[in-house]
């Protein structure tokens, strides 16, 4: 039986495309001359560019059609590079760092090793975790705005960990979840290993388009909804407690579970009210001391509503029969000892004087960024494609995220997003200053 029409052409056009007779940038024609050029249906036309850009190829970018990718940066940048690479500065990872860390988890451990009891470290743990960092946590929530009960709160390995727990124990493929137009690229991962069907919520500078996601609950049948309210990913802003009532006045009145990540809310003094305390009855919330602490620290949680309790337990015992009960025994010391509360108030300190750098030695551009955010968006000039300026970099030894990684429609705006926590300020620095030349020089050739 002959192979498709469309998949002749997704065929023919890719070996174009790895041979390099398609270079890199090139435009593509637009759907309706690519139709009528191979006398094909509109939509098989769009089947086409659909299928290619699913294999890494193409990309869509609205208002100016669709291009060639740059191969040396595969689709997903930001979760592709090895952060360690020698001499490399990574402006991509998200993991911001302090020499004092170290420091701090030395003693630590030497305090473990001295005054703990040793079989207790290397025995397993509840599924749920052990009541008395549960305990811990609640408390340490409380300083945040947030009154959880011991009883409610799951400890899993890291913040994704317990976005995948909630995926799988409360959603179900084909469940529609309203997501903004730009988020957490890991949730998206998710979704599509999940195979949820991700609906975009357009978004203003303040947060998610409201009165489109009123719209969109009308039409579909959403079943949750994930959001970074305070501190987004990777826009920074955070929402006003208007919007914050409004949205789980949305929710209740249709139903839908709220799925609040808080990854970066520690870098937001006097935050409003988390979704979880306005609608605790729906809402589940996720978040870590991963970014606070450390990135190797794998220790996160979950405050989920009573109901799902036993669905999430059932779950992560699936998934893990223990998670490392001696990491969960250090965040313990250190979320009791105050060095939580400490580490974050520094990384507020530290965020807000990068972010203060980006704005200066970027001038000129568009940057997008709260004042206290490890992260930078940077929207470039109309000439100036994502994945190109990506690969440049690269070939400087600098590493970005481009947009492409965030978006959840077709909308991928021209973007890039820098990630400066891992940057020493001199490094950062000159980095800074090849990016805005990078972008200058391919703003001149164009």
């Amino acid at each position: 039986m002959p192979a498709p029409r469309y998949k002749t052409l997704v065929d023919e056009f890719a070996k174009n495309i790895r041979q390099g007779t398609w270079p890199s940038g090139m435009r593509l024609p637009t759907h309706r001359v690519l139709a009528q050029d191979y006398g094909i249906a509109l939509a098989t036309a769009t089947k086409v560019y659909a299928e290619l850009e699913n294999m890494g190829l193409v990309i869509g970018e609205t208002g100016r059609g669709t291009y060639v990718r740059d191969l040396h940066v595969p689709p997903g940048y930001w979760q592709t590079h090895d952060h360690a690479r020698s001499g490399v500065l990574d402006l991509a990872f998200t993991y911001p760092q302090l020499p004092a860390q170290a420091d701090a988890l030395r003693h630590a451990l030497r305090e473990l090793a001295t005054g703990g009891d040793m079989h207790s470290l290397i025995a397993p743990q509840p599924a749920q975790g052990r009541q008395a960092e549960r305990r811990l946590l609640a408390q340490y929530l409380k300083q945040r705005g947030l009154n959880a009960h011991a009883a409610d709160v799951v400890i899993v390995n890291g913040a994704q960990q317990g976005l995948a727990l909630t995926v799988m124990a409360l959603l179900r493929p084909g469940d529609v979840v309203a997501v903004d137009a730009l988020t957490y690229p890991g949730f998206i991962g998710l979704a599509q290993t999940h195979r949820l069907d991700l609906v975009a919520i357009p978004m203003t500078p303040q947060g998610p388009n409201l009165s489109a996601l009123e719209r969109l609950l009308r039409e579909r049948p959403v079943k949750a909804i994930f959001t970074m309210p305070t501190l987004h990913n990777p826009m920074g802003w955070v929402m006003g407690l208007a919007a914050r009532t409004r949205l789980v006045a949305l929710a209740r009145k249709h139903k839908l579970l709220i799925i609040e990540d808080g990854s970066y809310a520690f870098l937001v003094e006097d935050a409003p009210t988390p979704l979880r305390e306005l609608a605790p009855e729906r809402t589940v919330y996720v978040s870590g001391l991963s970014k606070p602490m450390g990135g190797g620290i794998r220790f996160g949680y979950v405050v989920t509503p009573p109901q799902h309790l036993a669905a999430l337990d059932q779950t992560l015992r699936a998934l893990a029969i223990s998670n490392s009960t001696l990491i969960t025994a250090l965040c313990g010391r250190w979320l009791e000892d105050g060095t939580v509360l400490r580490f974050e108030a520094e990384k507020r300190a530290h965020a807000a004087e990068l972010q203060a750098l980006a704005h200066t030695m970027l001038e000129g551009l568009h940057v997008i960024g709260n004042p206290n955010s490890y992260f930078a968006w940077i929207m470039l000039p109309t000439n100036v494609r994502a994945d190109q300026l990506a690969g440049r970099l690269s070939q400087r030894n600098i590493l970005v995220a481009t947009s492409e990684a965030f978006a959840t429609s077709s909308a991928v705006p021209h973007a890039i997003r820098l990630s400066m926590g891992l940057a020493d300020m001199a490094s950062l620095r000159v980095g800074l200053k090849t990016i805005q030349q990078t972008i200058a020089d391919m703003v001149n050739e164009a």
